[in-house]
């Protein structure tokens, strides 16, 4: 239970907790995904194609959406 002012930034140290930031971002802007739809995303790319799929947009247009939520970060292992 340490409080430290070091953690004040928006990315944390923490993989796994930047994983669910991630993952709740995701389901709050595209309310169609499961968490299992989610959990199962492979990357970036997944995530564009299903998103075009799922809420019948162009590639281009689900590309800026996902870029404007993910902010830099990633999906999955590689997160």
């Amino acid at each position: 239970m340490e409080n430290s002012s070091s953690t004040n930034s928006v990315t944390s140290n923490n993989p796994e907790q930047n994983k669910l930031t991630v993952m709740k971002d995701i389901r709050a802007k595209w309310s169609h995904f499961s968490e299992q739809e989610v959990s199962a995303l492979k990357g970036k790319a997944d995530l564009v194609t299903q998103v075009a799929a799922k809420y019948g947009l162009e590639q281009a247009q689900a590309q800026r959406e996902v870029d404007a939520v993910l902010k830099g970060r990633q999906i999955g292992a590689g997160a």
